[in-house]
């Protein structure tokens, strides 16, 4: 991704500064130039080095027939590329390379092209049959291998059904055969062998399951025959209502004593030789079927029928409509209107508007052979809405319905479609005259406002340097200089009254002491200000009484909106820091709990936060020893501050460095002349903060996690450092490495990590890369498990926050928020 910084016209991104730089709107990751084979890499579609949203379509609109036909120039998608041709081992469906055809569809060849086509009913499946392939060893259909043949559409072989498969085979341990299974032979059209039934269930008195066989190809016979159906005396009809053709063998139907219609059947009409024979008797009397009724259906031709009903016939003595004699279609009336095919009733086109009684509503198949459309006529062609933006040959194609519905081109210069004939009609199209005049006023409006904004801009600046020369002549001149050139501290330290202080509850414990939630009434104030106590341990001895009120006396000198305000001191029998009290408890467990809600901007303002704090220690020559994500507080989402200055130390004015005594410090943060040395600088604090952001940055992680302390040292002298976190790009990663080197002097200033860090907040989308981003929202002040456990406890109500009592000129003054250009 180039880092150009783009003209706020630009959709993406730009090769340079200017609005003529923008890249091509197809491009992805910068461009060289303006045009599509300038791209870097294709949003969508990579089309002979040219980025485009789809590649060629295989189907084109023709304006001269109304009719989509072939393109000569169409490619196929194949993953981001257009090809003119698939890789052998892939096939076409529609326009797409792809590695098998879906289940809905079959792949069929087609000029030499491997393509996937739609299913008519269910996809061919070809199966084992009896004694074939995967079931040579079967001697029947039952319960163990009827699953096999499920979708089936060609048996290559036998079905073959015994008594030992129907009723079960005790010796076999092979249960009886469920007769609702026997419903998945209903998708067979084919059975290349021959079809044997000497048992069947009692309570099926058909073979409807066979109602879709077309073909039995009779290339192995049983005994000659290629159908057999003996003794079955539940059995009253065929109903192999959608059979064509027996191929080879003889027919034997006999001793089916319930068995009627099959005397109808014109068999010899099925065969292929004239070789072929019946044997068809002992079935029941052709006499016996018609005193029961057992007959043909009236609309049945003389070639006989199946079974009662009409859709048994084998033909039709007038029409058909699917596989069912009718006596008439529908031409005038009915819910659906149909033309005469022949015999054949066909239904008209769904474009086709449903004429009114004696009219017919269509003289043919297809759109163009109706006597009214639906909705609209585009040419000859009935459709369901005018072309709008088809592909056609060279342009998108744009037509617009008058008002008898038919369709009619646009203008050529229209892109959008329109609602009319002319180029005023095209949609998205205005009349540049009022346009060009608001630029030429705006232009000179905004000429006089950055004029008038310019001068307001120098004017301001002069004052600014007369306040801040009188500024430094009034210090010069007022405040008197120490022999050390250093100006003398004049912070005021509050002195606490123990009675002043209530502790609530315990936040935490250290070294030193323990932290408690408490309220300060101040003496002669009806206010509360909530407030944290750090008291220090009674079992400590005077060394750390000392370094207790060090803390105090470095946190009462800093003054600055990222630094924890000291209150004042209690010098009650166990020493008590009194600190501002943050609602919304560490950063380290804040960004752990609202890890899904915190967006790329938030995270880059506590950088630049955390940084600027540091720079006022570095300017006030503060080293402090343990920056660390769990050091930093929030007072709100938007503001951080940092704390925990125990083992800050002050530099005197010609120090370099510090040189710490023992004790336990927190090697995973430090640098490595910290860890080797003890000498701690601005320098190692800059270490510190690269983890503490590749803390924020992991939303919580831990850093060198499952790796013992004592292998730290080691492992940093070999170069190893912390991996980059899967949000940061290369740029923010970067600078977490400067502040890893080994050399101190190479790292970067507190100064360079603001300066650097606000410049990437003002774009942070560039920078960190966070999924549903745009969507994230600031987490709400209430939402903080640990600012509800705050407001569980009693006391805490009208409280008002400490800043506002001690300086309430400046509390409404919120910090300040780096946002990006949008």
């Amino acid at each position: 991704v180039t880092k150009t910084v783009c003209a706020e016209q630009c959709d993406g991104r730009c090769y340079g500064p200017y609005v003529s730089d923008c890249c091509h709107r197809e491009c992805a990751g910068g461009c060289s130039g303006p045009k599509d084979t300038d791209c870097f890499a294709c949003m969508n579609f990579n089309d002979s080095g040219a980025c485009v949203t789809q590649c060629p379509q295989t189907f084109v609109y023709n304006p001269t027939t109304f009719q989509l036909e072939h393109n000569h120039n169409a490619k196929y998608t194949y993953g981001a590329f257009c090809v003119k041709k698939c890789p052998h081992n892939f096939v076409v469906d529609s326009s797409s390379c792809v590695r098998a055809c879906p289940s809905s569809k079959m792949e069929v060849e087609e000029n030499g092209i491997k393509m996937c086509k739609p299913c008519t009913d269910i996809c061919p499946k070809a199966c084992d049959g009896i004694g074939t392939g995967s079931l040579v060893s079967a001697q029947t259909v039952d319960s163990s291998n009827i699953d096999r043949f499920i979708n089936c559409t060609k048996i290559n072989g036998n079905l073959i059904f015994l008594v030992t498969g129907i009723h079960g085979d005790p010796y076999h341990t092979i249960a009886a055969i469920n007769p609702e299974k026997l419903n998945i032979f209903q998708t067979v059209r084919e059975i290349t062998g021959y079809l044997n039934i000497q048992s069947w269930p009692e309570n099926m008195t058909d073979f409807r399951v066979f109602s879709n066989l077309v073909t039995i190809g009779g290339r192995a016979l049983y005994s000659g025959l290629s159908l057999l159906i003996l003794k079955q005396q539940g059995i009253t009809s065929l109903q192999f209502q959608s059979l064509k053709q027996i191929s080879a063998g003889n027919i034997y139907i006999t001793d089916n004593s319930n068995l009627c219609y099959y005397h109808t059947v014109n068999w010899t009409s099925l065969f292929s030789t004239p070789s072929q024979k019946t044997v068809i008797h002992r079935n029941k009397k052709a006499e016996n079927c018609t005193a029961d009724g057992m007959v043909c259906n009236e609309l049945c031709s003389s070639d006989g029928c199946w079974g009662p009903g009409p859709d048994q016939c084998l033909s039709c003595k007038r029409f058909i409509r699917g596989r069912t004699c009718i006596d008439s279609c529908n031409l005038y009336d009915g819910e659906f209107r149909e033309f005469a095919n022949g015999s054949v009733c066909v239904e008209c086109d769904p474009q086709c508007e449903k004429m009114e009684e004696n009219m017919i509503t269509c003289y043919g198949p297809g759109p163009d052979h109706c006597t009214k459309c639906f909705h609209f006529k585009d040419g000859p062609n009935c459709v369901e809405k005018c072309p709008d933006g088809l592909q056609g040959a060279n342009s998108f194609i744009f037509k617009y319905a008058d008002e008898d519905r038919e369709c009619h081109p646009c203008h050529p210069n229209c892109t959008q479609g329109c609602i009319g004939p002319r180029i005023e009609d095209c949609i998205g199209l205005m009349d540049r005259t009022p346009l060009i005049a608001a630029g030429v006023i705006g232009g000179l409006f905004i000429i006089v406002i950055v004029g008038l904004t310019f001068a307001v801009y120098v004017r301001r600046k002069s004052i600014k340097k007369k306040r801040a020369l009188r500024r430094f002549l009034e210090t010069e001149l007022v405040e008197p200089l120490t022999p050390s050139g250093t100006a003398p501290n004049q912070a005021q330290l509050r002195i606490l009254k123990e009675t002043e202080l209530k502790r609530v509850k315990v936040l935490g414990s250290g070294a030193f002491g323990t932290v408690y939630k408490g309220i300060w009434v101040p003496e002669g104030e009806t206010v509360k200000i909530p407030v944290a106590i750090k008291i220090l341990n009674e079992t400590t001895g005077p060394k750390a009484n000392v370094e207790f009120m060090d803390e105090a006396l470095i946190m009462a000198s800093m003054d600055h909106p990222h630094l924890v305000r000291l209150l004042g001191v209690c010098l009650s029998p166990t020493i008590q820091l009194v600190t501002q009290l943050m609602p919304h408890g560490c950063l380290l467990d804040y960004v752990h709990e609202h890890k899904d809600n915190i967006g790329s901007q938030l995270l880059l303002n506590w950088c630049v936060q955390i940084a600027k704090g540091m720079m006022y220690l570095e300017e006030r020559r503060l080293v402090h020893r343990d920056l660390a994500a769990r050091n930093v507080l929030v007072k709100s989402p938007n503001h951080v501050k940092i704390t925990d200055f125990g083992l800050a130390r002050l530099l005197e004015g010609d120090e370099k460095e510090y040189n710490a005594d023992g004790g336990k410090m927190p090697i995973k943060w430090m640098a490595l002349e910290c860890i080797h040395y003890r000498k701690f600088t601005h320098q190692s604090d800059v270490w510190s903060y690269g983890v503490t952001i590749w803390e924020l940055m992991t939303f919580g992680g831990k850093p060198y996690d499952g790796i013992p302390t004592r292998e730290i040292p080691d492992l940093l002298e070999k170069g190893e450092r912390l991996p980059q976190p899967p949000i940061c790009t290369i740029d923010v990663y970067m600078v977490m490495v400067k502040c890893w080197m080994i050399d101190a002097d190479s790292r970067p200033k507190f100064k360079e990590l603001a300066a650097e860090f606000s410049r990437m907040a003002r774009d942070p989308q560039r920078y960190l890369v966070i999924q549903g981003d745009d969507r994230m929202k600031l987490p709400s002040p209430n939402d903080s498990k640990f600012f509800q456990n705050l407001l569980d406890e009693e006391d805490l109500e009208d409280m008002m926050d400490a800043e506002e009592y001690l300086v309430p000129q400046a509390f409404n003054i919120p910090p300040p928020i780096y946002t990006s250009r949008t």
